[in-house]
């Protein structure tokens, strides 16, 4: 299961529709007319809080939030951080997105997460929330939610107060009909009687779908990844890709989404995990021309960024035809010949139809010269990297 974050505002805007609350926000861009906006939000005319809303935590610690300031005030912040670089951890991008909300005055902060596990979920729950929550982490409390277990069956007894046992159970339920896979409101606080979220962190399942999700903080999508990801949309087979490292030496054509993180842990406990360049799968019987077009965007990288060694790997098929996707590769293969002297091929896969695929693409690598190493399934997984070690 992926996990893909969404915005702040997205996340907000579910709860708030779901739990039937109003909710106060604008989200600012690159076309946002900042003059205007006052006309179409009128809550903008109270004490304010803004921040940046592209996927990045410890916005406080980096001096990224505003609070209690009036309209004026949060219109010279955004002008003077848009498109602004600012490095968070590693990754280093430009800010594009803000969040304005209404500023809540409020003496006491708490925590609420929700965790999906693969047999049950976890809820943590503390009375001292904030930005310091990981250093006081042994003040959180947690409760176990076992798999179909109605959460009003579940009594919550890390809190007397029936107004957040309320809301713990509300949110726990939109929680699992959203498909979110992580849910942290960090923190809430409550006033007249009321919730309100100051400040939320959200991932979904990726097969939700049922919003738009925004690219991670630093994350620059490569036009091939964009194919990929238009070709997977399109087709009935899984076609993913996710570029690590365009300089590394080691890219990968793989098989199967099990198999693939296998043959990658296995180079990372080589100490060449800095050296995998791609991660992705082509798997559940791609057609001949989508295989071909998958290893045409891997060999066209590899070659662009002098790679030297190419996986074409996976474990033991159970419906994918080997045959028909090695003819595509095979395609892309001829295509590229010239420029895949220097690279060295490593191959393993089994399946239907193993036997013609691998003596096709065994037939190709000896007409086009290349340095190639085909295996079938007799030969195990650990094996083929084992072959390839000398050249790691």
């Amino acid at each position: 299961m992926s996990r893909k974050k969404i915005r702040e505002y997205d996340a907000k805007k579910i709860l708030h529709q779901q739990l039937k609350t109003e909710y106060q926000a604008v989200l600012v861009n690159q076309t946002t007319n900042l003059e205007t906006i006052p006309q179409e939000h009128p809550f903008l005319s109270q004490k304010l809080v803004v921040k940046p809303d592209q996927l990045f935590g410890k916005r406080k610690k980096h001096n990224l939030v505003l609070i209690n300031a009036n309209y004026e005030e949060v219109k010279q912040f955004i002008q003077e951080h848009m498109n602004k670089e600012v490095t968070i951890g590693k990754a280093t991008d430009r800010l594009t997105h803000f969040l304005i909300e209404p500023f809540v005055e409020h003496q006491q902060e708490y925590y609420l997460a929700f965790k999906s596990e693969r047999e049950h979920d976890l809820i943590y729950f503390s009375e001292e929330g904030g930005i310091e929550i990981e250093e006081n982490w042994e003040q959180v409390k947690t409760l176990e939610v076992p798999t179909l277990i109605d959460i009003y069956d579940l009594e919550i007894t890390f809190t007397n107060n029936e107004i957040i046992k309320k809301f713990i159970k509300e949110i726990y339920q939109v929680f699992l009909n959203f498909d979110f896979t992580y849910l942290e409101i960090n923190p809430f606080t409550i006033k007249d009687n009321q919730i309100h979220l100051l400040d939320t962190v959200a991932h979904l399942d990726s097969c939700a779908a049922k919003l738009h999700f925004p690219p991670e903080f630093g994350k620059k999508q490569f036009p091939e990844e964009k194919l990929i990801q238009t070709l997977d949309q399109n087709s009935g087979a899984s076609l993913k890709l996710t570029i690590l490292n365009p300089q590394g030496k080691i890219w990968n054509i793989l098989g199967g989404g099990g198999a693939s993180i296998i043959y990658l842990d296995m180079i990372a406990n080589l100490n060449q995990g800095n050296q995998i360049a791609n991660y992705g799968e082509a798997s559940g019987n791609p057609t001949t021309v989508e295989s071909y077009l998958y290893a045409k965007a891997i060999l066209e990288l590899m070659i662009k960024n002098n790679g030297k060694i190419l996986f074409i790997v996976g474990g033991i098929a159970n419906f994918t035809n080997i045959k028909n996707s090695f003819t595509g590769i095979i395609k892309a293969l001829e295509e590229y010949a010239d420029k895949l002297q220097h690279i060295t091929i490593f191959i393993r896969r089994g399946g239907p139809q193993e036997e013609a695929g691998l003596a096709l693409i065994k037939q190709t690598g000896t007409q086009l010269g290349l340095k190639m190493h085909v295996h079938g399934p007799e030969t195990s997984m650990p094996e083929i990297i084992k072959i390839a070690q000398e050249y790691l």
